[in-house]
């Protein structure tokens, strides 16, 4: 037997109703071929400042997306097999992982993983066969002669998927050198800068911190040796971020917990976290008053507030000590932003200087929580479906259960969230196909008329992203 042909249908994700996906085709004509903005990712700034050609197909499909190693972990295949953790393998280890992806084609069968990695391998790569074991070296061998043409370099990539804008993601104490010498290069078409991303030095309860809390120190310039010291040397790094055009800063905890402590008890409790003596509760007490002080700082200084908590880290130990942090294991919580905002939002929820952000892993807050909260507050922005729920069926939820409270506008734009490069353009046409066709819904019901589904469209990736992040 030949093969199964590997196509993708124009009308892949538009409604089924041919009416309704007829006004869904116009609109998405019309969003097709506008610009990628990318307000929070994971691609590395010393990828592009480099411009090698990727390693192998491997390294490029397989082992920095843990969207994908996660599954074929769980459908038999070790990681250890897969690479995960290591970087670029030596070429018959390579074929190794590729075979693997191959083989189980299937296990991705109804997940947005298949969706953008049959996207990546025909539009980008030509591909015109469904992957398997038995052309798996075939198509290793296609990929791997096209990494190796300039065309294909990071670089010229970004160029062709029409990214205009690109946010990393970096630690406090970067010295942020490639964004540096990526912004005094004049062949850079696009904008790339960094994101600021405190989460490790506001948990007291890390066995990291107080070492973390050093590097800040030395970072900074600033003595953090008490509370206030601390929050000196953090406004010292966002404004070294800022300086090399970041425009946000991002959050991530176990909860959304934004309550006060008096002066006198934080500087208590950071005294204990530094001798190593601080309990659980506590330990949450001084992370909570930290984050409430990160959002004073953004009314302050500019950046945007991103929030996305509510994940169980590295849930399974064995492997995060064996392959480190990001490789597949974290998962979702509850989480509950109403109260455990409060404290910030009395303070700074009508700030015209602040833009908060929030994300959630928990769908059932988009409607209970989030919008209600987008649809006061001016400060609030309900962020897009991300991580488990950048999925066609969570998308469509979001934006149903956010739109009847909040409206379009009080939305992000789309967030791909992604450290694997090639993704990034089949994530944001996902998107930009499912808001065509929710918008089509409407004009359908005649609820919206079609100038404003074609104005709203546009809007939704580009406009209300460039407003969000201040861009």
């Amino acid at each position: 037997m030949p093969p199964a042909q590997l196509q993708l249908h124009p009308d892949r994700l538009l409604p089924a109703d041919p009416g309704v996906r007829a006004v869904a085709r116009r609109l998405h004509e019309a969003v097709a071929e506008l610009p990628i903005i990318s307000p929070h990712g994971h691609v590395p700034a010393q990828l592009l400042l480099d411009d090698e050609p990727f390693a192998d197909p491997a390294s490029l499909f397989v082992q920095p997306d843990h969207y994908v190693t996660r599954l074929l972990h769980a459908s038999g295949v070790p990681l250890e097999r897969l690479g995960v953790g290591r970087g670029p393998l030596p070429e018959a280890e390579a074929r190794t992982v590729w075979h693997e992806l191959c083989a189980h084609w299937s296990v991705f069968r109804g997940t947005p993983v298949r969706y953008w990695l049959e996207s990546e391998l025909a539009d980008i790569f030509g591909i015109t066969v469904r992957p398997g074991a038995d052309n798996a070296d075939a198509l290793y061998d296609q990929v791997a002669e096209r990494l190796a043409q300039p065309q294909f370099r990071p670089r010229a990539l970004m160029s062709r998927f029409g990214i205009e804008f690109l946010a990393t993601t970096d630690d406090p104490c970067d010295d942020l050198a490639a964004h540096r010498k990526l912004a005094e290069d004049a062949t850079m078409t696009s904008r790339v800068v960094p994101t600021f991303r405190p989460d490790r030095y506001l948990e007291p309860a890390r066995p990291t911190w107080v070492a973390d809390t050093r590097r800040l120190a030395v970072a900074a310039d600033t003595d953090t040796g008490s509370y206030a010291g601390w929050v000196q040397a953090m406004a010292v790094r966002r404004r070294h971020f800022i300086e090399h055009g970041a425009v946000s800063a991002d959050h991530s905890h176990a909860d959304a917990g934004t309550a006060p402590l008096e002066p006198v008890d934080a500087e208590r409790i950071y005294a204990a976290a530094l001798r190593g003596e601080v309990g659980g509760e506590e330990a949450a007490a001084l992370r909570r008053h930290m984050l409430l002080e990160m959002a004073r700082l953004s009314t302050e200084d500019g950046l945007v507030m991103t929030l996305h908590p509510g994940v169980a880290r590295n849930h399974h130990r064995p492997t995060f000590e064996r392959f480190g942090a990001d490789t597949g294991h974290d998962i979702p919580v509850r989480v509950e932003f109403t109260a455990a905002l409060q404290p910030l939002l009395e303070r700074y929820g009508t700030h015209p200087d602040l833009h908060l952000v929030l994300f959630t892993l928990d769908e059932t807050v988009f409607s209970r929580e989030v919008a209600p909260l987008a649809g006061f507050y001016p400060s609030v922005y309900a962020g897009a479906p991300w991580w488990f729920l950048d999925a066609p069926d969570a998308i469509r939820r979001y934006r149903s259960a956010v739109t009847e409270t909040a409206g379009f506008t009080r939305t992000s734009g789309f967030i791909d969230d992604t450290r694997a490069f090639c993704s990034i353009p089949a994530r944001h046409d996902m998107s930009r196909r499912l808001d065509c066709g929710y918008l089509a819904g409407l004009v359908a019901e005649h609820r919206l008329e079609e100038d404003e589904a074609f104005e709203t469209a546009a809007a939704l990736v580009t406009d209300i992203p460039r407003k969000v992040f201040k861009l």
